[in-house]
C-alpha cells in the first residue's frame, strides 16, 4: 500500500518539467483510485518514481492493480516479463508515454 509519508512523489512547484499533461493527470487519477493513494492526483510529480520508497511508495500488489486498470481502460496489457518495465515504470511520465504509444482505446 502507498506510504502515508511519501513526499518525494509530491509536486511542489509548477515548472514546465513537473507540470502534468492532461493524459498524465488522467493516469494519475486512475492510479490514485485503484491504489487508494492518499496524495491528490494533481500533486503527483510526473517525474517521481511510481514504485518504492523513493517516490509514491507503491508496491508490487499496487503494480498488479495499475496493470489491470491500464488493460481495461486503454486496451493493452503490460507484461511482467517486459525487459523495459524498469524504464516504463520509472515515473508517471514514462508510464503515460508508454500507454500513449501502445493504447488501442
Amino acid at each position: 500500500m502507498p506510504s502515508e509519508t511519501a513526499t518525494l512523489g509530491v509536486r511542489t512547484d509548477s515548472s514546465p518539467a513537473t507540470s502534468q499533461t492532461p493524459f498524465e493527470l488522467e493516469l494519475a487519477r486512475a492510479i490514485a483510485e485503484v491504489t487508494n493513494l492518499e496524495l491528490p492526483p494533481e500533486r503527483i510529480d510526473p517525474l517521481a518514481p511510481i514504485f518504492g520508497e523513493q517516490g509514491l511508495g507503491l508496491d508490487s500488489i499496487d503494480l498488479l492493480e495499475v496493470a489491470l486498470v491500464i488493460s481495461q481502460r486503454y486496451g493493452f496489457s503490460l507484461r511482467s516479463d517486459d525487459p523495459d518495465n524498469k524504464r516504463i515504470f520509472a515515473s508517471l511520465r514514462n508510464l503515460a508515454a508508454h500507454i500513449a504509444q501502445h493504447r488501442t482505446k
